[in-house]
């Protein structure tokens, strides 16, 4: 059997031309929800904070992606990182990273729909979604450290999406952590 090139795919250049422009609309997103917060308030949240980063690629497990990071403290013991993953294919996750030696309040994360993953692989995101839906109870929360992941929901406004997103990134920020 003789493969085929799918010669009308390759040239269909709208296919590309649509995911060019809502990988610009989720990196506008990104910038604007970046830009609502100020780095004096990421360190008033966690002192080392080392302020915010968008990150882009297109072969995250065969798909382009979209990451915006604050805190951006990913020591495994003392850190702390927030992040929003735009993953084609896939969809917009929210994880949340606290180190060994971080505490905080794990309450306000069970009720605001987070579910914990895998605190030994916290950048694997294949991983945590398939920790995510193997694992539908709540797991005991230890001492240890902590990935808090949460898929969101988004509605199809670009205004509605920013301004859910804000919302996320700023309850986060009121969480107490030691």
């Amino acid at each position: 059997m003789e493969n085929h090139l799918d010669l009308a795919l390759w040239l269909d250049n709208s296919i590309v031309i649509r995911q060019n422009k809502l990988k610009a609309d989720f990196l506008d997103l990104f910038e604007q929800v970046g830009n609502t917060f100020s780095n004096k308030k990421l360190t008033s949240f966690f002192a080392n904070s080392k302020g915010k980063k968008i990150s882009k690629g297109n072969q995250l497990h065969g798909f382009p992606y979209l990451v915006l990071d604050f805190v951006r403290d990913f020591n495994l013991d003392s850190g702390c990182n927030i992040r929003l993953v735009s993953w084609f294919g896939h969809g917009l996750f929210c994880c949340v990273y606290f180190g060994k030696n971080v505490s905080h309040a794990s309450d306000l994360f069970l009720k605001s729909g987070f579910q914990l993953g895998r605190e030994d692989k916290p950048w694997d995101l294949k991983l945590q979604l398939e920790v995510l839906e193997a694992n539908k109870s709540i797991p005991k929360v230890d001492s240890k450290s902590k990935l808090w992941i949460k898929q969101i929901q988004l509605p199809i406004t670009k205004k509605q999406c920013l301004q859910i997103l804000k919302e996320e990134v700023d309850y986060i920020l009121k969480v107490k952590i030691n």
